[in-house]
């Protein structure tokens, strides 16, 4: 579930430089059957994606954002629903990207606001997993303070400046990514170093320098440190679960587990090949990076496939599931999203209990 923020823009930028592999023999052009099946899996997963995607987030977006009272569950909710809601409407853009071969027919304004829309939201929504895990934490290790300061005016500064970092981090794509025309007149959406040099040699150098640091920027702030964050409050979690004994109701730490395991899944692939292609952008750039373009497309898909898992992850799991399909869909996404009751003035030995463990329940 929780989910990183790749460079996109980095990502394509490497699609484009990779060449299909090909069958020379007989004196005929052929692809080989393996990347055939590798580009249906790859458009079926985005297909999929896209309508599971579009369809549970803007449920939850519809229930959180007009059917309920905001609370700070709920904002941290609906803004995570948002950014993978507007994620998961780029898809068949990037779809008809890589149907085109690394081509983009669809002009300069849709090539900046595609790709920005794809950073900021991925960035975004990185950002607001690892909030919402140091929130249920607080929660847990610190109910009082949780109970007098944990207001959703509170969420709403720290989530604008959740947006803000997101926006920040996207600024390269804002300003540099364009349509560039290719020999023979092929349109690409890719970064533009042009204006800074008009050099071949320094235009390569400057490109590697952008791109590298870009991609450290994109493992380490995107992945690294969310990661770290989320499995610190998830320990602290099953730490104090397991000093109140409530490790042998297992659903909550049941839940933690799904959610760890399905962000491993989904992202680590991806990361892994995006740093390998970080540390041989050079290679890359010169379009001798055919074999880790291949291993791109498989792993983004996967990485992408996470977008639809957030509402199954973070909403249906957190209950009965069969008692949710059985009643209405969106008064249980209500009940969901809703935050659970907490004593106001409690002894200190009732708040560190009792408080810690309905946030564990519904995590």
């Amino acid at each position: 579930m929780f989910r990183t923020a790749p460079s996109s823009q980095g990502v394509d930028k490497m699609v484009n430089n990779s060449s299909l592999p090909m069958n020379t023999s007989a004196g005929t052009l052929t692809v080989p059957a393996g990347y055939i099946v590798l580009n249906v899996f790859s458009y079926t997963v985005c297909a999929v994606t896209f309508v599971l995607g579009v369809l549970g987030n803007g449920l939850v977006i519809w229930v959180a954002g007009f059917r309920m009272k905001h609370t700070v569950t709920t904002m941290c909710y609906l803004n995570l629903a948002i950014a993978d809601f507007s994620f998961t409407l780029t898809l068949p853009f990037l779809a008809v990207r890589q149907a085109w071969g690394g081509h983009w027919p669809l002009g300069w304004f849709l090539c900046k606001l595609i790709f920005t829309i794809v950073d900021i939201n991925l960035f975004g929504s990185v950002f607001l997993i690892a909030l919402i895990a140091l929130d249920r934490c607080i929660c847990v290790l610190h109910p009082v303070w949780a109970q007098n300061h944990r207001t959703v005016s509170l969420a709403k500064k720290v989530i604008a400046v959740v947006w803000t970092c997101a926006l920040l981090l996207t600024l390269p794509v804002i300003i540099r990514v364009t349509t560039v025309t290719r020999p023979f007149g092929h349109q690409v959406c890719t970064f533009d170093f042009s204006p800074w040099t008009t050099d071949r040699a320094e235009k390569m150098k400057v490109a590697i320098t952008m791109q590298t640091v870009r991609g450290i920027i994109r493992f380490v702030i995107g992945f690294s440190m969310p990661m770290f964050t989320v499995a610190i409050c998830y320990g602290l979690i099953a730490t104090k679960m397991y000093k109140q004994g409530l490790l042998q109701s297992s659903r909550p730490l049941r839940v933690l587990s799904y959610v760890v395991v399905a962000f491993l899944f989904c992202w680590c692939p991806f990361q892994v090949v995006a740093l390998i292609l970080t540390i041989r952008i050079r290679e890359v750039l010169s379009g001798m990076g055919g074999n880790l373009g291949v291993a791109l497309i498989a792993t983004s898909s996967l990485a992408y496939f996470n977008s639809c898992l957030n509402p199954m992850l973070y909403v249906f799991m957190g209950r009965d599931f069969r008692e949710r399909l059985i009643r209405s869909l969106p008064a249980s996404l209500e009940r969901a999203l809703t935050e659970d009751s907490t004593p106001t003035k409690d002894t200190a030995a009732n708040s560190a209990s009792a408080p810690a463990e309905v946030q564990l329940q519904a995590t």
